[in-house]
This record gives structure tokens, C-alpha cells and sequence, in this order.
């Protein structure tokens, strides 16, 4: 008996009537799908989230290099004074006075002294007055921070005004003349910093943001170990002998660097096996929203505002850059707080990393052993 039913192409032998092939099947016609089925498909929530973290990186960078540097003021920069003590009392008690607190005067003995104090970072100046003439000198190292020695000596020369004196500037450490205004040890850092995490967040967006396993761990690791070895050698070979702009120190910056790279690399792995793909997110947010301008480079730390200065020389960026101006200029004087510093970022990236890893594998052994497959 004939079939009532019209024939339906798109129905299979054995299906009943309203009962339809899905139009994914093999040999259907291409589905047409409306504008907003595919702005939803084009930005799904995941992809909102990522650009709204994005747009938060975005301006909290505007705000933070702009808060860091719009209206640099000094703040308690160290300063010595050589004179006789009816002099060096009166005079370091003004400048401690000063409005804003620009200076922390203390005295020294002699010029020899106060040479060494500046030389070896504890001060940043000196102000040696002259006992038989009017015409007093300022002493500074201007490869410390150029912009320090110059609000440090623009003060100066206010107050040897009022006291109707004369002043001279003696610059003890200038920048090497490759070196412009002493900020090559910073933008080398800054590069050995875009290196380190970049190549952590690479490696996390190629092979899995969170490490599949322990030894998955250990192998990202022990990869960013040659990464940071090169990293350093070749920062070292291009700003000392290629370019002459920090010389006289490879092995040291080969050291610095290395360790610098490391230590960014692996915190930034340890971020990602916490949070993932936010992971590196924050890890921009640590060494470049709030590490790059805290790091002394355009501005030393005591011409910074208030957060900035307090967080700068605990960040891999501000203790890289001490550490390698001070290596190149300073004979090394305060860079065991900096390298300290960052080893325990090194230190911290591995232990974090390999703790995180170890939960997230025994969550998903529990998962695995609690799902009905295996629970048969």
C-alpha cells in the first residue's frame, strides 16, 4: 500500500515523520546562520574576559608610567656635609628641614670620606664647604641617576644663593660616554625582562598554559635554562662589546643577566600553573605595569612617588637595574640585596611551579578516579 506521507529528502529510510537528519551530516546543505549566532561564536565569554584583561593592562600601564613620572619630587636623597662642626650642624639641620623633606643629610669627616660614602652608594652627594673662600663644591655621581645630581645641585644652588655663596659642581662617576645618560643598564634589563617572560608565556600558549604533568614541568624549566644563558650572553656581548656602552664587565652582566632571565621566566611559569592563561597577564602587570617605572631607569627611586618607591627595588626589574648600574659604575657596592632578590624569584618559580603542578595532577587523578568509568 502507498505511503500518505509525502517524501521527505531529508529524512533517512526508517525515520518517522518531524524526525530530521542534522544538517551537519555528510552530503547536507550548508546551514545559513544569522548575524548574531555569529557574534556569539565570534566572541564567546572566554574571549570577552581576555580583552576586558587586556584593556585593564592597558590602562593600568597608562596609569602607572604616567602616576610614576608625571611630577617627579625628591624625596630623603642622601646627602653628606664636610665642614667644621659649627658649620655641618647648622647646615645639615637645614637641609633636613627643607620643605618636603628633599634631602637626608648626614656629615662626614673629610672630603676623602665623603668621596667613598658617594662612590660606594650611601650617599648620593656631598656638599664640601670652603672654609677660607666663598665657593663651595657639590660632589655627585651622575652614573647613579643623572636627574638626581641635577635637582640634587639645582637645591643646592638655591640655598648656597641665600647663604650668598658661590657653587661647583665635581662629578665623581659620569656615564660612560656610549651610555648617554647613564639608562643602557636599564633598557638592558628591560630587554632580558620582555625575553624572559615572553619566552615562558610561549612555551605555556604552545604546549598547555598548565604543565600536563610534573615532568612536563621540569622539561619547561630546564628549556628556559639554556634560553636564559643565551639571553645573557648575548645582552651582555651587545651592550659591552658591541656597542661599548656598559664595558669592562662581561662576565659580570653574562652573570646578572642570566640569573635576570631565569628568574622572570620561571616566575612567570609558576604564574601560569596557578592561573593559567591569566598567568600571563599577571606576570605583565608585576614586571612591566608596575616594575618597569618603579625601577629606577628614567628616574632613580628617591625622585619616584610614594608606591612606586616602596615597591621598586623588590621587583626583578628595579633590583636588575641596581644590580648591573652598580656592577658597571660602582665597583659593585649594594648588590647583594638585589641579587638576592632575584634569586628568590628564581627560587620561588621553580617551588611554585612544581607544588602546582603536583595538586593540579593529583586533582585530576581524584576526578578521574571518581568518574563513572572507572567507577565500574
Amino acid at each position: 500500500m502507498p505511503s500518505d506521507t509525502p517524501h521527505d529528502p531529508a529524512r533517512t529510510p526508517g525515520e518517522g515523520p518531524g524526525r530530521r537528519r542534522p544538517a551537519a551530516a555528510a552530503g547536507a546543505p550548508p546551514v545559513s546562520r544569522g548575524f548574531k549566532d555569529e557574534l556569539l561564536d565570534a566572541l564567546s565569554w572566554r574571549a570577552l574576559l581576555l580583552v576586558t584583561g587586556v584593556l585593564v593592562l592597558q590602562l593600568g600601564f597608562i596609569l602607572s608610567y604616567i602616576g610614576a613620572f608625571h611630577a617627579p619630587k625628591p624625596h630623603r636623597i642622601p646627602v653628606a656635609v664636610v665642614a667644621p662642626a659649627r658649620i655641618s650642624g647648622p647646615l645639615t639641620a637645614q637641609l633636613n628641614a627643607l620643605p618636603g623633606t628633599p634631602f637626608r643629610a648626614r656629615t662626614a669627616t673629610d672630603e676623602r670620606q665623603a668621596r667613598t660614602l658617594i662612590l660606594n652608594r650611601d650617599v648620593d652627594a656631598a656638599v664640601v664647604v670652603d672654609l677660607v673662600g666663598t665657593r663651595d663644591r657639590l660632589l655627585v655621581a651622575s652614573a647613579g641617576g643623572p636627574s638626581v645630581s641635577t635637582v640634587t645641585t639645582q637645591i643646592a644652588q638655591t640655598i648656597e644663593v641665600g647663604r650668598k655663596r658661590q657653587l661647583t659642581v665635581v662629578d665623581l662617576r659620569a656615564p660612560n660616554p656610549q651610555d648617554g645618560r647613564g639608562l643602557s643598564s636599564f633598557y638592558l634589563v628591560v630587554g632580558w625582562m620582555v625575553g624572559g617572560y615572553l619566552a615562558a608565556a610561549i612555551l605555556g600558549t604552545a604546549g598547555g598554559a598548565r604543565p600536563a604533568n610534573l615532568h612536563r614541568t621540569f622539561i619547561r624549566l630546564g628549556a628556559l635554562v639554556p634560553y636564559a644563558i643565551i639571553s645573557g650572553l648575548g645582552g651582555a656581548l651587545i651592550a659591552g662589546t658591541i656597542l661599548g656602552a656598559l664595558p669592562g664587565h662581561f662576565g659580570a652582566l653574562f652573570a646578572i643577566g642570566t640569573l635576570l632571565v631565569f628568574a622572570v621566566a620561571a616566575t612567570t611559569v609558576a604564574l601560569q600553573a596557578l592561573l593559567g592563561m591569566a598567568g600571563i597577564g599577571v606576570a605583565i602587570l608585576v614586571f612591566v605595569v608596575l616594575g618597569n617605572p618603579s625601577a629606577g631607569g628614567a628616574y632613580p627611586n628617591t625622585l619616584l612617588p610614594p608606591f612606586w618607591r616602596s615597591i621598586g627595588p623588590w621587583l626583578p626589574p628595579g633590583a636588575g637595574t641596581t644590580a648591573v648600574r652598580n656592577t658597571v659604575y660602582f665597583t659593585g657596592h649594594h648588590t647583594t640585596g638585589p641579587l638576592w632578590t632575584l634569586g628568590v624569584y628564581a627560587a620561588a618559580g621553580i617551588l611554585v611551579s612544581i607544588a602546582a603542578s603536583v595538586l593540579i595532577a593529583r586533582r585530576r587523578r581524584a576526578r578521574a578516579d571518581g568518574s563513572p568509568s572507572t567507577a565500574r
